[in-house]
Formats: C-alpha cells, sequence, structure tokens
C-alpha cells in the first residue's frame, strides 16, 4: 500500500518554508521536577505500564500516552497533536530521544506548539498499522521510530520516521522541521487540512476489501518461483541487504517441498538456516538470534533480540529437522529454546517480549569482544583457536557505525560448521567460560511485558519441538505459558486482554492475540491431545468471530468495542511475522477437520477471496496465508485413534504422529477411558467411531469420508502417507 504522490506536497511545501526562513522561534518552559535533581523532569508517562512509555517518562518533552485526554487537550489548545510511535528495544528510537527528546530546546518547541504523544507500537499494534500506512503511501517507505503530525481529530498530514535534531545530509531536523509546521498550522491551516483528508480518503478507499475470485493452484507454484528469482545462492536468504529472517517464508518453501517434492524448495531453506546459524545474526555465546542482518552475508546483525523471531525461528528449525533429520536444526532450535527459558522466561509462566540491541548507551557493545579481553580469559592456544574459529582480528571485524572504521571489537561468526567432537568439545568448554564472563557485563534493556499474541506464538514453537524432538520439558514451557495466559490476560466475560506487566493487566486485544494465542491452542493440542487446550481454542474462535470479523469476510485488527480510529485497519499481508488474518485462516481451516463444522470452512473461503487480488500482486508478502491455501491443497488427512492412552500401540502411533512431518494432518484422540465422551461434544462427527475388538482402532480419513478403520498401525501409516 504505497502511493508517494500522497502527502508529498505537504514534505515539499514543509521544506520550502524552511529553506526561506519561514520557521518561527517559539519558546516555553518545560516542568520541573524539583525534588529530584537526578530526574530533572518528570511528565504523564511515568504512570504507564510499558517500558518503552517509561523510558521517556524524564524527558522534558510533555508526553501525553494515547487516550482522549491528550485529544481533548489539542483542540482544546487549537493544537495539532506530536505523534511518535516506537518501541522499547528500538535502537534508532534511542538515538531520536537522545537527540531529541531529551534536548531541552527541542522539548520547548513540542510543548509549545503541540500535544505529543507516545505510543508503544508492541502494546498499540492498530494505531501503528494505521499510522504506518500513512507514512509509506507519503514517502514510500517506514520504520521505527514513526513521526506522525495530525489534526487533533487524528487525521495526518506530515509522516516521517527518525529525525535528528538539526538538519544534515538533505534531511531536515527537529528544530528546522517543527517551527516550520507551527507555522504553517497557524497561517495555512486550510492546505493543510486538505492534506490531512486526502491522506484520509486514501485511507478509507485502500482498506476497503472486496471479495475477488478464489485463489487457483498456480499461486502456489508462481510464488516459488518468485523465492527463486530472489534466492541469493552464496549467502542464503532472499535478497539483498539488509536481510531478515523471515522464517515464515522458510515454513512456506518446506511445506511446498512436501506438496510438490521439489528438492529447490528443500535446498533454499537448508541453505538459509545453515548460513544464519553460521552467521553473526546468531549469538554464538548465549544463543538465540537477533532481528536481522545489515549485509547480505548474515554477518553484522541489529543487535536486539524479539520473541517471536525466536518463536518462529525454532518452528522453521523443528519443522526442517523433522523432514531431514538432520542433526544440527535439531540442536539450533534447542539453544534457541535454551536461551528463551534462561532469558525471557517469567516464573510464573509468561515470556517476555524483547532485549535491547543497546547497552551503555552503544549499540551490541554486550556481544562483543576485543582480542585483548580474550587473552586475559585463556591461554595463547585457546585464543588462537578462537582467532581461527571465529575470523577474529585486532582491529576487529565490527565497524563504528558513525565513522565506518574498526574499532577493536569482534562479532563471533563462521566461516562453516564445526565437524569435528574434539573442536565441538573444546568450544562448548570456551564458550561457557564466555558466557560467564559476558553475564558479568551491564546487560540490554530487557522489555519485561508479557504480550498475548507473542506468548501464542511461542507457545506454539515449544510444542511443536516438544513434538519433534520428544521433549516433555518444551511441552511443559507451553503449558505454563498457557496457564498464565488463561489466568492472567482473560477478563470476567471470557476475552482477552493484551498485555501484562508488574502484576496488572491492560488494553483491549487485538486480532494477533486471539489468532496467535490460538494457533498456540492447536499445537498444544496436539502435542498433549488434552481435549482442554481444543476447547480453548474453540472458543477464542468464537469470540474472535464475533468482535473482529468483517462481514465481507476476513478480520480487522481492532474489536467491535475497540477504540475507533481514522479507518477500520485489516491487513492480511505478513510483516516480520505473520498476519493475524493469515493465522486465522489456518485455524479455521484446523477447526473446520476437528469439528465438522462447515461455517469455519466458509469463513476461510470468503477470508482467502478478500485478500485474493493482492495475493495475486505480491505473493510473497502472503506466504503465511498461502500455507493455509496449501493445507487445503495438499491432501489434508484426519486421523482419529480410538483407544486407551496406556496401549503401547496407542503410544507409538501417536509418538510417530508427532514425530514425524505431516504438515497436512489433523489429529483426533478418542479416549476410551473418556466416560464423558468429551471429544464428542466438539466432534461430533467422530460419534461412530468405536474400537474394533478392543484393540487400539485407526480412522484415516479425508474430507470426512473415512477409510476402512484397522487396527494395524502399519496398515494406518500406509493410508496416512499415500
Amino acid at each position: 500500500m504505497r502511493n508517494p504522490s500522497v502527502g508529498v506536497k505537504w514534505y515539499n511545501i514543509i521544506s520550502f518554508m524552511i529553506s526561506f526562513g519561514m520557521a518561527s522561534s517559539l519558546w516555553g518552559q518545560p516542568e520541573k521536577n524539583p525534588d529530584n535533581q537526578k530526574e530533572k523532569y518528570v511528565n504523564r508517562l511515568a504512570k504507564e505500564s510499558s517500558p518503552y512509555l517509561l523510558q521517556h517518562k524524564n524527558n522534558p518533552v510533555d508526553w501525553y500516552p494515547w487516550g482522549q485526554e491528550a485529544f481533548e487537550r489539542a483542540k482544546e489548545l487549537d493544537r495539532p497533536i506530536f505523534l511518535s510511535i516506537g518501541y522499547s528495544t528500538c535502537h534508532w528510537c534511542h538515538v531520536m530521544e537522545h537527540e531529541s527528546f531529551e534536548d531541552e530546546q527541542v522539548a520547548q518547541l513540542l510543548n509549545e506548539n503541540f500535544i505529543s504523544v507516545k505510543v508503544d507500537r508492541e502494546e498499540r499494534p492498530e494505531i501503528d498499522h494505521v499510522y504506518m500506512s500513512v507514512c509509506q503511501a507519503m514517502t514510500g517507505h517506514g520504520g521505527w521510530p514513526l513521526t506522525i503530525i495530525m489534526t487533533p481529530q487524528k487525521e495526518p498530514f506530515f509522516a516521517g520516521t527518525y529525525f535528528p535534531k538539526s538538519g544534515r545530509l538533505g534531511r531536515p531536523g527537529m528544530l528546522e522541521l517543527l517551527p516550520s509546521i507551527a507555522n504553517a498550522w497557524k497561517n495555512k491551516r486550510t492546505e493543510l487540512v486538505q492534506s490531512a483528508q486526502k491522506v484520509n480518503e486514501f485511507l478509507q478507499n485502500s482498506n476497503q476489501k472486496k471479495q475477488g475470485e478464489e485463489l487457483d493452484e498456480s499461486i502456489l507454484t508462481d510464488t516459488f518461483s518468485q523465492f527463486v528469482n530472489r534466492y541469493d545462492k552464496v549467502h542464503g536468504g532472499f535478497g539483498n541487504e539488509p536481510k531478515f529472517p523471515s522464517p515464515h517464508n522458510l515454513i512456506y518453501l518446506l511445506r511446498y517441498h512436501h506438496m510438490t517434492g521439489d528438492k529447490t524448495a528443500l535446498m533454499m531453506v537448508e541453505t538459509t538456516l545453515q548460513k544464519m546459524r553460521l552467521g553473526g545474526i546468531f549469538d554464538h555465546v548465549g544463543f538465540g538470534f537477533h532481528r536481522y542482518s545489515t549485509d547480505k552475508e548474515w554477518l553484522v546483525p541489529h543487535f536486539e533480540k524479539m520473541l517471536y523471531d525466536q518463536a518462529m525461528l525454532t518452528m522453521a528449525y523443528s519443522e526442517a529437522y523433522q523432514i531431514t533429520k538432520t542433526p544440527e536444526y535439531k540442536q539450533t532450535a534447542e539453544e534457541i529454546l535454551t536461551y528463551v527459558l534462561r532469558d525471557m522466561t517469567d516464573s510464573r509462566g509468561g515470556f517476555y517480549s524483547a532485549e535491547d540491541a543497546d547497552s551503555e548507551g552503544e549499540e551490541g557493545l554486550f556481544y562483543l569482544w576485543t582480542i585483548e579481553e580474550l587473552k586475559s580469559m585463556f591461554d595463547e592456544s585457546d585464543v588462537t583457536f578462537l582467532t581461527q574459529l571465529y575470523s577474529l582480528e585486532s582491529q576487529g571485524n565490527f565497524k563504528d557505525e558513525a565513522t565506518g572504521q574498526f574499532i577493536g571489537r569482534n562479532i563471533f561468526y563462521l566461516e562453516e560448521k564445526i565437524n569435528t567432537n574434539d573442536e565441538l568439545e573444546r568450544l562448548t568448554r570456551i564458550r561457557n567460560t564466555l558466557f560467564e564472563h559476558r553475564e558479568k557485563r551491564i546487560h540490554p534493556l530487557k522489555d519485561d511485558k508479557i504480550l498475548t499474541d507473542w506468548n501464542g506464538l511461542m507457545i506454539a514453537a515449544f510444542a511443536k519441538a516438544g513434538m519433534a524432538f520428544e521433549n516433555p520439558r518444551y511441552v511443559d514451557a507451553a503449558k505454563n505459558s498457557t496457564q498464565f495466559l488463561l489466568k492472567n490476560l482473560t477478563d470476567d466475560t471470557g476475552r482477552l486482554k493484551k498485555r501484562y506487566r508488574n502484576g496488572n493487566a491492560g488494553l483491549d486485544a487485538h486480532l494477533d492475540d486471539y489468532a496467535f494465542l490460538i494457533w498456540g491452542l492447536l499445537e498444544l493440542y496436539d502435542a498433549t491431545l488434552d481435549i482442554s487446550y481444543l476447547s480453548e481454542a474453540i472458543q477464542f474462535s468464537r469470540i474472535m468471530v464475533e468482535d473482529f470479523m468483517n462481514p465481507d469476510g476476513g478480520f480487522y485488527l481492532g474489536g467491535d468495542n475497540s477504540e475507533k480510529l481514522i479507518v477500520r485497519a485489516m491487513t492480511g499481508y505478513d510483516g516480520a511475522i505473520p498476519s493475524g488474518n493469515s493465522v486465522a485462516v489456518m485455524n479455521l481451516l484446523r477447526i473446520t477437520r476437528i469439528t465438522g463444522e462447515v461455517k469455519w470452512a466458509e469463513m476461510a473461503d470468503q477470508l482467502f477471496k478478500v485478500f485474493s487480488k493482492e495475493i495475486e500482486n505480491a505473493p510473497t508478502g502472503f506466504t503465511s496465508m498461502l500455507s493455509a491455501f496449501l493445507f487445503e491443497s495438499d491432501s489434508p488427512k484426519e486421523i482419529v485413534i480410538v483407544g486407551s492412552m496406556q496401549d503401547p500401540i496407542a503410544q507409538q502411533a501417536i509418538k510417530r504422529l508427532q514425530t514425524e512431518y505431516h504438515p497436512g494432518n489433523v489429529i483426533l484422540f478418542k479416549d476410551t477411558n473418556d466416560k464423558m465422551n468429551q471429544l464428542n461434544s466438539i466432534a461430533n462427527w467422530t460419534n461412530e467411531h468405536r474400537p474394533i475388538n478392543d484393540q487400539t482402532t485407526f480412522y484415516v480419513c479425508e474430507d470426512f469420508a473415512c477409510k476402512f478403520p484397522t487396527t494395524d498401525l502399519d496398515q494406518a501409516f500406509k493410508l496416512i502417507n499415500e
């Protein structure tokens, strides 16, 4: 959704005003905090829960959180809104805060001429989505920090991302930009309002969704072909720098390989997974993946670590292991989960959101090493081993961002994987020492809020890994997070809340919260065959349909009772993680197969049609939704096991189904010891499925038409694998 012509007019007018000296200097006196000299200023954000908002509580800027108070004040004072959106682990958000929002000159301009509003994009994804769409339409690009200037009616007329204090390299600074916009607000109001109305009209038109044609299976091959054309044959991944892991793309290619047998699809995935694990994007000392690579070689990362990346990458490596049984994929997934359990898990079971890229004011400092530092820790032989293994240099292999010069610090990365046991044992010993030493450093900020949607992804990842690797500890982690969410992030009506921190749950849930948690619950059912998780998934699906569904198909980001923005957003495009609509449609298809209720399939069909035109125009931006379409195209089967969980034959069958790669199968277990017949109430099409001769019996079905039941395990898997 990019239209560079929309809104460019006002960017150019403001630049014109700056260049001809039309900026006015309007100063005021920021509020001070005389009781605490260390914290000279305290603003309204001090009362918030978001770590990102709390980072700005001592700015001299008179920040408001998003809410009615800010907009009423803007109307009362007849001022535009200065909206700044970011997140706690965003490096350039920190830079802009230090340069501009901590600066008294900039603060005075903001306090005298604007009502300044801070938003945590991770807590308010719908607000972020709407105004990021504005930025992309106006400028042709987007990112964080996101800067929007708009009327008190929330209608934007200016958009951008990072702005320095003073202009440089053709980019206006805050000292030039803010007075110019303030001047325009006073003297060119009509033109600003007209620009805002055009942007509003564009948003309304671009967000209207009408059903298109049904998707054709040829779109699956078209998508694959586009990935082939973009594939980096040397370094893996797709396109040039910066490179993002985008594991949902890899998962699509794995499933495309499963359906078609195409070896190129699998090769692209394997090479990418291997190269990422070798590169600096992976934390070789403490494990886990950084956000993205600034280069095409996966060498220099942007150092923040996000929970959702750990979740999605765990799923990609786990599925690759299930297909190939390559040990390094299992090892990498286990290393990611080691990091999550050690550093990102609350004692009560929830998972934290992120870790910052910066520590002590410098990006990546926590993760970098000097040769002298290593010499102080190890003997000459070990230093030589490390230097050769990780291609370390005395001048460093990491460049200072500002100067572009090497500064003596090194990122660990591997040219090739380690093959000998002796080297692995030696590296493990050294790595443990490095980790202990690094733990004594000042750590990056941890964003310890617990988000429902990202926890849903992590639940799905732990459940998948628990099945793939036969590790009950991982399944227990998924259970613990689920219980935490159900206990702490639901209200009296059974509806979800968005965020939990410091004992308080709050904010309306969004589509992603429901879709991702339902995904996690379905995976957890597969891992445990505990019917309660299936019941919860179906109940949350009913609420999702009731509160978020568009009558023409698909789901809005915000619920019916959520705050009304200038447009009610609905998107299926995948970003860093799958879109809520993409995950929702896969959930609907799985629940259709589980319950036998056609209504869920009808909703899925409508959703595909609503996004079909967008998918045809940019299929690689919709790989999660296409994975759901592929699910339907790859002859999915319903497998009903009727028997006792204590029966070794049942246990053996469940183990095979959980550890092997069957992305198109739905598994139901009908426990003969369950006197309440709980499965019948959810999937009444299984009512007549009974054990034969009191033996564990397998019903293998397609579209609820079942093959002849069998008690022979080998015969059952022949039917499954047909």
